[in-house]
C-alpha cells in the first residue's frame, strides 16, 4: 500500500483508526478520507490534477481508479460501494450509491443519491443522473426508479464493507502498520 504526497498535496486520513487500506493500493495526493472508508486491492487514488474527497462508510474495491483534471474535483458521498475495476474521473457521486463492475463515470457527471449504476455501464461527461435511478448500458440510461427495498440494499451493501474491512484489519497487522505509518508522511516529502 501506498499513501504518498504528490508536490504539496497529500493524503489526508480523518480518523485513521477506523480506515482500512488494502496492500497494492496507492493513494496519491489530495486526497480526503472520511472515517470508515475501506480501499481494497489494487485500488488507485490519484488525487494529482485535483481533490478527491471520499465519504464516510464508502468502499473502493479492488482494481478500482479514482482520477481528476484540473476543475474536475471528485466527490464521493456516504455509504457509496465503488465495484471492482470501475473508473471515476472528476466526477461526483451522491450518498448511498452502488456503482457495479467495470462502470466508467466521466468528467462533471452526477450521479443522484440513492442510485445504482449497472456494471460496466459509461455515464458520459456533464451527464447528471436523478436521485434513486437504475442506470445501465452504453451509454448509461435511466431504466427505472429505485424502490425502498433497493436503498435498504444499497445501504447494507456498504455497512457489509465497513464489517469486512474492520475484520481484515483485526486479522492482518500489516494494514494497521500502514495506516498508522500514513501519519507519518513529512510535509517536505
Amino acid at each position: 500500500m501506498i499513501l504518498a504526497p504528490y508536490i504539496s498535496s497529500k493524503p489526508e486520513l480523518i480518523d485513521p483508526s477506523t480506515i482500512f487500506v488494502a496492500e497494492g493500493a496507492v493513494i496519491r495526493g489530495y486526497v480526503i478520507l472520511h472515517p470508515y472508508v475501506n480501499i481494497w486491492f489494487n485500488a488507485v487514488i490519484r488525487g494529482d490534477c485535483d481533490r478527491i474527497e471520499i465519504g464516510p462508510g464508502t468502499n473502493i474495491q479492488d482494481g478500482a481508479v479514482l482520477h481528476t483534471d484540473p476543475e474536475f474535483p471528485l466527490s464521493i458521498g456516504s455509504n457509496v460501494t465503488v465495484g471492482h475495476q470501475a473508473t471515476l474521473h472528476g466526477c461526483q457521486v451522491g450518498d448511498e450509491c452502488i456503482i457495479g463492475m467495470g462502470a466508467c463515470i466521466l468528467n462533471g457527471a452526477k450521479i443522484g443519491k440513492n442510485s445504482i449504476i449497472g456494471a460496466h455501464a459509461l455515464i458520459p461527461e456533464g451527464r447528471e443522473i436523478p436521485p434513486k435511478s437504475l442506470v445501465v448500458g452504453v451509454p448509461g440510461k435511466v431504466v427505472r426508479q429505485l424502490g425502498e427495498s433497493d436503498i435498504e440494499r444499497i445501504r447494507q451493501n456498504a455497512a457489509h464493507y465497513v464489517e469486512y474491512a474492520q475484520l481484515y484489519k483485526q486479522r492482518t497487522q500489516s494494514s494497521e502498520d500502514t495506516v498508522t505509518a500514513s501519519r507519518n508522511i513529512p510535509d517536505n516529502a
